[in-house]
């Protein structure tokens, strides 16, 4: 991960007057420091080190400060805003609940409760049947881990193992932690759980001439020689539909070896949808695009445009599995939320998300890719799909990966009015909300292009 660390102090740029953008302060704007300095001393530290822009309103593919600053968003506050910021319908929607008033129900059915369940379980479609509502996507994800455990044992596996990926990430919790693959980020736990395995993840680098099927295989052939069976040993596949940091999907032929595993084996196959969920690849979900069926769909981010829901949702036969009151949760399914969850499946239909993103990630990358021509020595890899992307940048005229250059050019774009996905390493991410225009789409590519000019030219 990168060190580097934005500068509070506003200094003073070039003022910015377009449609979709406007930076008439220096930036960040005068008292952004103060706020930050204030939050430091209150908020844990583990919430910070993103870009130092102080969110005052945020309008569809727009963020503004209380200085009147509007910036083209290229984050979705981080694959949530798909249906685009401050919807006025899922608003409605919500309002219309706490007007009643009915904010909580806990158990206890609500209406909006009822109608939910039906639209998302349709949305998703066959096979399809059932779905359990939570609050955050790491909450999913270890449902998910029970399921999968609580199905091996049912049909009678010898151990309740489940196969994951390096590098992907489930979520921050004890079952979700040991599932992703940094080990860095798990040593707080102290142990590790002997029957959650990881193999390879086949980058597009790390193939050196193998097929995916192939990669697969090299990886499964070290699990079993380690002495796991695939057949008495593994009751579940977790994948994170393409790995968050890159947009790295993995080639198709990987994940539909996973498959043919899994139904050889009789092993559930599970994908982690948080960001690549709701129309956000140009597919409703992005395991889509591997043409193979998933047993657990985990979701979160984009499922409720910002309001607090995270869903699993599978077969009635995997979702029925616990008890009555097994796998309740306080403020799962309440009506606001569900209310919210509705009006953002009720937008991406009403407005043709999924086909109007895979338009749009046609104009998207073919941009991108441009962009990666024009500067060869420091953009490597040009990743994604639909309207998620990321840039990988190298040092130049040499392979190894450049973490501090991402940052400036973030920084830069900043200043210019543009917000993108700061990861602390590599990459930068590009996610714009799914309603964005063509043009605000094309101008925010633009304005990368400059930020990397800029940057490259010490201006």
């Amino acid at each position: 991960m990168s060190s580097y660390k934005f500068s509070r102090m506003p200094i003073n740029v070039p003022k910015v007057h377009t449609k979709n953008r406007f930076i008439n302060t220096p930036i960040p704007a005068p008292g952004t420091e103060e706020s930050l300095r204030l939050l430091e001393q209150y908020e844990s530290r583990s919430m910070q080190g993103q870009i130092p822009i102080i969110w005052d309103k945020a309008e569809d593919f727009n963020i503004y400060d209380k200085h009147g600053n509007k910036w083209i968003d290229f984050t979705s506050t981080i694959f949530v805003s798909n249906v685009g910021h401050g919807n006025r319908n899922i608003c409605n929607a919500v309002k219309k609940v706490l007007e009643k008033p009915l904010i909580h129900s806990y158990a206890y059915v609500n209406e909006e409760r009822v109608q939910y369940h039906k639209k998302l379980v349709e949305f998703a479609g066959p096979p399809f049947e059932k779905a359990f509502l939570l609050s955050a996507g790491t909450e999913s994800t270890e449902a998910a881990l029970k399921l999968m455990r609580m199905n091996g044992k049912k049909i009678g596996k010898r151990r309740l193992g489940i196969i994951c990926v390096e590098g992907n990430w489930h979520g921050r919790t004890l079952g979700a932690q040991m599932m992703s693959g940094n080990p860095s980020q798990k040593e707080w736990i102290g142990y590790h759980d002997p029957n959650i395995h990881h193999i390879p993840f086949p980058y597009p680098w790390a193939l050196n001439g193998k097929t995916g099927a192939e990669f697969l295989e090299m990886g499964l052939n070290n699990l079993q020689k380690s002495g796991v069976d695939l057949e008495n040993d593994i009751c579940g596949f977790m994948l994170e539909t393409f790995q968050g940091w890159g947009a790295v999907f993995y080639p198709k032929e990987f994940v539909q070896a996973i498959e043919d595993i899994c139904i050889k084996n009789n092993i559930l196959l599970t994908f982690d949808e948080m960001q690549s969920g709701f129309a956000r690849t140009g597919k409703k979900f992005g395991y889509e695009h591997y043409e193979v069926q998933a047993d657990l769909l985990c979701c979160g981010k984009g499922i409720a445009s910002g309001f607090p829901l995270s869903a699993v949702i599978g077969t009635a036969e995997i979702m029925d599995l616990p008890e009555v009151g097994n796998m309740s949760s306080t403020h799962s399914a309440n009506p606001f939320v569900c209310a919210a969850g509705m009006a953002t499946l009720q937008e991406i239909n009403r407005l043709d998300l999924v086909r109007e993103t895979e338009r749009k990630g046609k104009i998207f990358f073919d941009m991108l890719n441009e962009l990666k021509n024009k500067y060869p020595d420091r953009i490597s890899w040009v990743l994604g799909n639909g309207l998620i992307s990321a840039l990988l940048f190298k040092l130049p005229r040499e392979q190894e990966p450049d973490t501090v250059f991402p940052s400036l050019v973030s920084e830069k774009a900043m200043q210019k009015g543009l917000l993108v996905v700061h990861t602390g390493r590599e990459s930068i991410k590009l996610a714009p909300p799914l309603i964005i225009s063509d043009e605000a789409l094309i101008e925010g590519i633009g304005v990368l292009d400059e930020s990397i000019y800029e940057v490259l030219n010490n201006k």
